[in-house]
């Protein structure tokens, strides 16, 4: 059962019901550091069989329970999840024998490779961003959205979440704004063009206060009246809704359809953070905690960075109280290949802390040699074709290895097809 939101700074509480509840009541742009979280039961957790996510596990939706809050019948949320999500399925997720076998593990333990290159948009981004849509469409049916046109989405990125929000709003015609770099990839922009987005480059400005500049930009949209179109907790928190789906259909399937003992440990790329936040959420709702292992490169770093200042301060768990001495933007973005997880700041950090504290993990800080390894030895061996920043949670495992048993079971996600 899903009643609303909590702030894990403030503790300000909102009903389920209450539209448009994008941040924290208390959230200002003198005083963004709150973070908005689910307040949900747990219960068994079970799949109607659907091959789409969100139809199958749609009764553990935030967005399904608001839709139902709204009036809107049974019949008709399934409807318009199905309609709007066509092309999301339940993404392979298996034992890879061949990396198993190349990383020198026995056969009860191994790597389990979650492959969400082939979700809609290329990655697990649009999983983040459809509960936000879904949420639009349904305000507007139940008569709770009061504009007479509709305001522009907007997202600040130059990746895949760029692209997810491009092919989510291309199919309703929503206007879509994207915050980009000045060196933001040609094969993206024209990706992102060609489906309709209007693209707003954010050179750094000599005015700027410390952070991403495109971020800025967002920012200052949303407050002329975008819609935040965001995988960002902290700027649209609905987007820590559709992501879960990931770590409930890996619980799944390693419920129904793995002998032997659950996972040991779980190594996700983290940038903004929302990615480990959902997946980790996900399995603690089946019951199950990996070790979470949220990983970074030696270019930016800023949540192990806050993992070892909240040691000192009272310990993940009051890092709340200290927003400011553990999360700051990174400030000198260094170059990786995995420019995807580049976030100066790792806006969801609360969440990844809490996780990586209770299932006892760690964060992990990455060489440059440990990503250029683990997306040849990984997309070799796996056959799959993820780009650097896909292959990123691997590198994590590469590069502590010799502290993880042979007979282990570890899993990792694959996000972001090779462009």
């Amino acid at each position: 059962m899903i009643t609303g939101w909590r702030c894990a700074v403030c503790g300000a509480s909102v009903d389920i019901a209450q539209p448009f509840t994008w941040r924290c009541a208390h959230s200002s742009e003198a005083d963004r550091h709150h973070a908005p979280q689910l307040v949900q039961t747990i219960e068994p957790l079970r799949s109607s069989g659907e091959s789409n996510p969100f139809l199958g596990f749609r009764r553990y939706l935030a967005v399904d329970t608001f839709m139902e809050r709204a009036g809107i019948t049974d019949e008709r949320r399934a409807a318009l999840i199905g309609d709007l999500g066509q092309g999301f399925v339940t993404t392979p997720f298996e034992r890879a024998d061949a990396l198993s076998d190349e990383l020198g593990f026995t056969t009860d333990g191994g790597v389990w490779v979650k492959d969400e290159t082939h979700n809609v948009g290329g990655s697990h981004k649009a999983r983040h961003l459809f509960p936000i849509l879904v949420h639009l469409l349904a305000a507007e049916e139940s008569g709770l959205a009061a504009w007479s046109g509709r305001p522009p989405l907007a997202i600040a990125s130059c990746g895949n979440a760029a692209i997810a929000a491009a092919t989510l709003a291309a199919k309703v015609s929503w206007p879509l704004h994207v915050f980009v770099p000045q060196w933001a990839s040609a094969s993206v922009t024209t990706t992102l063009r060609g489906l309709g987005a209007q693209l707003i480059e954010c050179p750094r400005r000599a005015a700027d206060p410390p952070g991403d500049p495109c971020v800025h930009r967002f920012r200052e949209a949303v407050a002329a009246g975008a819609i935040p179109f965001s995988v960002q907790g902290t700027e649209n928190a609905w987007c820590l809704d559709g992501g879960r789906t990931i770590g409930w259909e890996m619980a799944r399937h390693m419920e129904e359809r793995i002998d032997g003992s659950p996972f040991d440990r779980l190594f996700v790329q983290v940038g903004g953070g929302a990615f480990a936040a959902c997946v980790a959420a996900g399995f603690r709702m089946s019951g199950i905690s990996p070790k979470l292992h949220a990983v970074q490169t030696e270019a930016c770093a800023p949540l192990a960075r806050a993992w070892e200042r909240a040691q000192s301060l009272g310990g993940p768990k009051s890092a709340a109280e200290h927003w400011v001495e553990c999360m700051w933007p990174w400030e000198s973005v260094g170059s990786t290949a995995a420019d995807g997880i580049l976030d100066d700041e790792t806006y969801d950090w609360l969440p990844v802390l809490a996780a990586m504290a209770d299932s006892k993990g760690s964060p992990v800080v990455v060489a440059e040699s440990f990503v250029a390894r683990a997306n040849e030895v990984g997309c070799r061996a796996t056959g799959i074709d993820a780009s650097h920043t896909g292959t990123a949670g691997l590198a994590g495992l590469l590069a502590i290895r010799d502290q993880v048993q042979s007979d282990e079971r570890v899993a990792v996600i694959f996000s972001g097809v090779r462009r």
